[in-house]
């Protein structure tokens, strides 16, 4: 039912924001989001639920940015500095990582080629169509279903 808004809810935010590739990204939180709630009340409006999450996300990374621009570059790097020089937070990066590596061998090849095309490639969903000779539409469910599994099992795995 939500895979219909797909296209739409891009195009839109695409208007909004001026870059596909940021608009795809958007929307690819928002189904994750949408996906993952906790609430067992059904959704009665599915398709302004999903535009609502979505414009959300940009708020909120907007204003992420903004915050981002108020500070000063020294204290920016001095925070860079401390985040890199703690033994504990190298070593849980490398376990996330680990676990992230895990989730992603678990799915079929296509959904985790997809998938690390776009996020580590940053191909459009157009060019991984075309480099893995599958549609368009496909491609989007593979990335969407693959940052659900990896952010359902990494969940799991870090609960034990």
């Amino acid at each position: 039912m939500l895979e219909n808004y797909y296209r739409e809810l891009v195009c839109f935010l695409n208007a909004k924001l001026g870059n596909r590739q940021v608009a795809e990204d958007v929307v690819h939180d928002a189904y994750v989001r949408v996906l993952e709630r906790s609430s067992d009340t059904p959704i009665e409006q599915p398709r302004a639920f999903l535009y609502r999450t979505a414009l959300n996300l940009v708020i909120d990374g907007h204003r992420r940015n903004a915050l981002r621009q108020v500070e000063p570059l020294d204290v920016l790097d001095a925070e860079e500095r401390f985040a890199s020089c703690s033994p504990h937070a190298d070593h849980d990066h490398g376990q996330r990582l680990e676990l992230l590596e895990r989730a992603l061998a678990e799915l079929p090849p296509a959904c985790r080629n997809s998938f690390l095309l776009r996020k580590l490639d940053g191909l459009t969903h157009l060019q991984i169509a075309e480099r893995l000779c599958i549609s368009r539409a496909l491609v989007e469910k593979h990335i969407v279903n693959a940052m659900k599994h990896c952010r359902v099992r990494m969940r799991e795995w870090e609960a034990h």
